[in-house]
C-alpha cells in the first residue's frame, strides 16, 4: 500500500509565500515523475509543475518565476515553493507521484487527497 500525505496549505496574503510538501510512504521501489496539480472552484484540475527523475522541470505559464518544484529522493518527498502568491492561485493543490512498488511491477500514478491554498487579504 502507498500513501501520499500533503501538507503546508493554508491562508496567506497576496504577495506571501507557502511551501507545500508531499510525502510518499509504504512499499516504494522507485519514483519516476512527480508533479503538483491544482483545482480552483468551478475549474478543471491542471498541472502546476512537474519534475522528472533527472530533475528536469516544467511549469504552467501562470506560475513560472514564482513557483519552484523540488524533490528529496531519500525522503520520497516532493515540495512546491510558492512565492509572490496571487488570489488566482487559490485552489486545492494535489500531488501526483509516478512510482513502482517493486522491481516486478510497472509504474503507476498515485494521488494525494489535496491541500487547500487560499490567497486573500
Amino acid at each position: 500500500q502507498v500513501q501520499l500525505v500533503e501538507s503546508g496549505g493554508g491562508l496567506v496574503q497576496p504577495g506571501g509565500s507557502l511551501r507545500l510538501s508531499c510525502a510518499a510512504s509504504g512499499s516504494i521501489f522507485s519514483i519516476n515523475f512527480v508533479a503538483w496539480y491544482r483545482q480552483a472552484p468551478g475549474k478543471e484540475r491542471g498541472l502546476v509543475a512537474g519534475i522528472t527523475n533527472t530533475d528536469s522541470t516544467n511549469y504552467a505559464d501562470s506560475v513560472k518565476g514564482r513557483f519552484t518544484i523540488s524533490r528529496d529522493n531519500a525522503k520520497n518527498t516532493v515540495y512546491l515553493q510558492m512565492n509572490r502568491l496571487k488570489p488566482e492561485d487559490t485552489a486545492v493543490y494535489y500531488c501526483r507521484i509516478d512510482l513502482r512498488r517493486s522491481e516486478y511491477v510497472g509504474y503507476m500514478d498515485y494521488w494525494g487527497k489535496g491541500t487547500l491554498v487560499t490567497v486573500s487579504s
